[in-house]
């Protein structure tokens, strides 16, 4: 991260099927190797399928909110450096870095699951998701309790 000026933000386009950045941030995070036609349909098939196992009347791209929203983390901890000593310090997370943070876990808790192919595997934890449950999940919990046990440290915060 640079020490000298803030990095500039690109604007992103929204996807055609939902006309949604936030669908789009998931299909550049799913993307391996410049495939974007093949992430697309991995995102598109696995937002269908939680369309299917989880009952309501949102839309798809409701439902996927509501789980990136459980995923989210408020807090995490960062390492400083006072007087000789690391200290772990709770800090308060920004909303693109939540987001951010939520989509990667999704994914690295997608990809070591053992459904037959990507897109059941992120379905799969994306209804996990939304019922509160899954190792995304788990990981935002670890990171709060992380935060937690680190609150004697918060005064360091600058």
């Amino acid at each position: 991260m640079s020490r000298r000026r803030k990095a500039l933000h690109r604007s992103i386009l929204p996807d055609p099927r939902f006309h949604s950045t936030l669908v789009t941030e998931l299909v550049g995070v799913v993307l391996k190797q410049g495939k974007k036609t093949i992430a697309e349909q991995i995102v598109y098939t696995a937002l269908d399928m939680l369309d299917k196992k989880v009952e309501g009347k949102e839309t798809p791209l409701e439902k996927f909110e509501l789980c990136l929203e459980n995923i989210k983390p408020r807090v995490e901890v960062k390492s400083r450096r006072v007087g000789g000593a690391n200290y772990q310090v709770p800090m308060e997370v920004a909303p693109d870095r939540a987001k951010a943070l939520a989509l990667r876990w999704l994914l690295d808790a997608a990809r070591n699951r053992n459904e037959a192919n990507m897109a059941e595997r992120l379905a799969a934890e994306l209804v996990a998701a939304k019922n509160s449950e899954g190792n995304a999940v788990r990981k935002k919990n670890d990171t709060h309790k992380m935060a937690e046990a680190n609150k004697a440290f918060a005064h360091f915060r600058f």
